[in-house]
């Protein structure tokens, strides 16, 4: 028997100390970033997980008999099913080379959710997830998350040379560390992430989300025997700038993908605290969709102007039921907003929730 899932109570949420001052050092920093960015290429891209690999479309289908505990939020909807937009990109907030091999991340867009909106949302219908290949945050909280940006902010668009030649350096370290059983976050952060299939990837919210009664963690694993064969495959990206857009290409033209959604419950806040993001929790994973994507282009350039423009993937994209939780989560909200009206603003385009995927097909 596992350990019944911890209701939640706003008495979990403890703010940090000077958690407003953190909010704007990061706002700072992630703008600076996109500015530089902007400067170089004439267009405003995100801060991070600026470059996509792939833009799909799919459906993501709610499982029946799911125990109560677990079907909460628009998960309580059995058998429902919504359209989705999936976008993969890996970290940096500057277009590299993906010989800089960097952490992947995955973000999901469920467009027509029902349910109690938060009220910034009002009038929305989507709930997003993003999700990163790791199962925790590389900061424990706000304060230290900023420091981190802070450097990302200082080395943009710095020696992208000399960033391949480190991720090279980086690479063969984390391979001798995973030799003799371990795994290094930080070396992969730093650009030593293997040079493997990004669909083979398992992703991972990192963060807290409320889930009806609860809090949870969510997390995407390949479920069909085509996707799930790529988990650690190579793929040569030597003088291939693109070459995981073109692996998501080449497989998504002709395969369907099939993944299992999945919900860790919070049993006990001292092993599975809400207010430190570095902490693995150690609950069961239960599967509570599955989200699949027909064959499809996997990329072109009018998808990027549909969904790497005209979108924004935000957790606090949401429902009441599922709203965001913890300090990183927290100064999110802020920070995505500041993204949002700068890529906007400098990019002449309209940037509102979808209501429908009407429009992908043109593209």
């Amino acid at each position: 028997m596992h350990a019944p899932p911890l209701p939640y109570d706003p008495a979990y949420e403890v703010p940090e100390e000077g958690e407003a001052d953190t909010v704007a050092g990061l706002t700072e920093a992630m703008l600076r970033i996109s500015t530089t960015v902007d400067a170089d290429t004439g267009h405003a891209h995100r801060s991070v997980h600026a470059k996509s690999h792939g833009l799909l479309r799919g459906e993501l289908r709610v499982l029946e008999n799911l125990p109560p505990e677990y079907a909460q939020g628009m998960f309580s909807h059995a058998g429902a099913a919504w359209p989705v937009v999936l976008r993969l990109s890996t970290t940096p907030g500057d277009l590299l080379d993906d010989k800089v091999s960097t952490p992947r991340g995955m973000a999901i867009k469920v467009i027509g959710v029902p349910g109690m909106r938060l009220v910034d949302g009002e009038g929305d219908a989507t709930q997003d997830f993003v999700m990163v290949n790791g199962p925790v945050f590389q900061s424990p909280n706000a304060r230290q998350f900023l420091g981190s940006v802070k450097l990302l902010a200082a080395t943009t668009d710095k020696a992208p040379g000399l960033k391949k030649a480190l991720s090279a350096a980086l690479r063969g370290v984390e391979k001798v560390v995973e030799a003799v059983g371990g795994e290094s976050a930080t070396l992969k952060g730093l650009g030593g992430h293997p040079e493997t299939h990004i669909l083979g990837e398992t992703f991972y919210t990192v963060v807290p989300i409320l889930y009806g009664r609860y809090m949870a963690k969510l997390s995407l694993a390949p479920l069909s025997p085509e996707l799930a064969a790529l988990k650690g495959q190579p793929v040569a990206l030597e003088h291939r700038p693109n070459g995981l857009r073109g692996a998501v290409v080449d497989f998504m033209t002709e395969h369907q993908a099939e993944w299992e959604l999945r919900v860790q419950l919070c049993t006990d806040l001292a092993t599975m605290p809400i207010e430190d993001a570095s902490v693995e929790w150690t609950a069961p994973w239960i599967p509570v969709a599955r989200i699949s994507a027909p064959p499809q282009a996997g990329w072109t350039h009018g998808l990027s102007v549909l969904v790497d423009d005209g979108m924004q993937f935000n957790p606090w994209h949401c429902i009441a039921d599922h709203r965001p939780l913890g300090s990183i989560m927290r100064v999110r909200r802020a920070v995505y907003a500041a993204s949002l009206r700068f890529r906007a603003g400098r990019n002449g385009t309209s940037m509102a929730e979808p209501h429908n995927l009407d429009h992908w097909r043109e593209h």
